[in-house]
């Protein structure tokens, strides 16, 4: 009798009928993607034209890059950018991390129902709407009865504009952010460690190694990946900071520090109807996000480390 060949594959019809409820159960999915996120895509086309909607989509006049020079040569671009990035660096100095150390040290906690209750407690507010935190925000930190501003008037007879001034609006942007997401963020983190064997603790404790030397040599190897995986992503969004969150704080008297890529496309086609332009800084962004995914991908590799692809 004939063997089959080693190098026989089936064709694309057989694999679709072998597997078509597979590929049932990706239609849903593969859909969303299609009609939400690849067809709007044409809509870049808007920041090579001068879109009116008066005269649609398609008989717009084209202007090619027009809408990308007059961007550049703005005065408010480099302090857009200065903005921007200033964000997007604190948040991965100081929020980026956060996650990670309150993992290591939830993993550490023995007692369950301890353990369970920091994690209810800490997941919470990520549930909680941005317009609640950014009101929560108010309350606490206004002069007008504000409990932050009491006690410091109490102790120091002086009370401080925190939402007024361009000295705390980073600062409030970076404990927001980490008393919201930080706890949501842990999720990911918590389940790599669930999978490290604890057999390598043991050892290590045979070996004489103490809970800082199982943590650098046990833990953080475990989840070193998974590490540099969220890293690649987040380079991604380096010139995004969060619209609502932003938004809800900026204000005249902060505006200086506190106007980002994200509320300036806003301000620009929504409230004045600058949509290609505004499309054009919009793309600049996304361009921008997928060179930096690129780039940190191919240095993780280079370093050895498994990248997103």
């Amino acid at each position: 009798m004939k063997q089959p060949s080693r190098n026989f594959r089936p064709s694309v019809l057989a694999t679709l009928k072998r597997d078509r409820w597979l590929y049932l159960l990706l239609l849903p999915g593969a859909l969303y993607f299609l009609v939400f996120k690849y067809v709007p895509m044409w809509g870049v086309l808007l920041a090579f034209k001068n879109y009116q909607p008066y005269t649609g989509f398609w008989n717009s006049e084209w202007v090619g890059l027009e809408h990308f020079k007059l961007f550049f040569a703005n005065p408010e671009f480099f302090m857009l950018l200065r903005n921007t990035l200033l964000l997007s660096l604190y948040n991965l100095v100081f929020f980026f991390p956060a996650p990670i150390v309150i993992a290591l040290l939830l993993n550490e906690v023995r007692l369950a129902f301890f353990k369970r209750t920091v994690q209810t407690l800490i997941y919470v507010p990520h549930f909680i709407s941005m317009v609640i935190v950014a009101s929560m925000t108010y309350v606490f930190l206004t002069t007008q009865g504000g409990p932050v501003n009491a006690l410091l008037f109490k102790y120091t007879g002086t009370t401080i504009e925190f939402l007024a001034t361009t000295e705390w609006f980073r600062p409030i942007i970076i404990i927001q952010s980490i008393w919201k997401e930080c706890g949501w963020g842990t999720i990911i983190f918590l389940a790599a460690l669930s999978g490290v064997d604890v057999e390598q603790y043991e050892a290590a404790k045979i070996d004489g190694a103490n809970r800082w030397r199982q943590i650098w040599h046990i833990t953080l190897p475990a989840i070193r990946s998974t590490i540099i995986i969220l890293l690649i992503l987040r380079m991604g969004n380096v010139l995004e900071n969060g619209f609502e969150q932003i938004y809800l704080l900026l204000n005249p008297l902060n505006r200086e520090v506190a106007e980002v890529f994200d509320t300036y496309v806003y301000f620009m086609g929504i409230t004045q109807g600058a949509f290609s332009y505004s499309t054009a800084v919009g793309l600049f962004k996304s361009v921008i996000g997928v060179i930096l995914v690129l780039g940190t991908n191919s240095l993780a590799k280079r370093f050895g480390q498994s990248g997103l692809y």
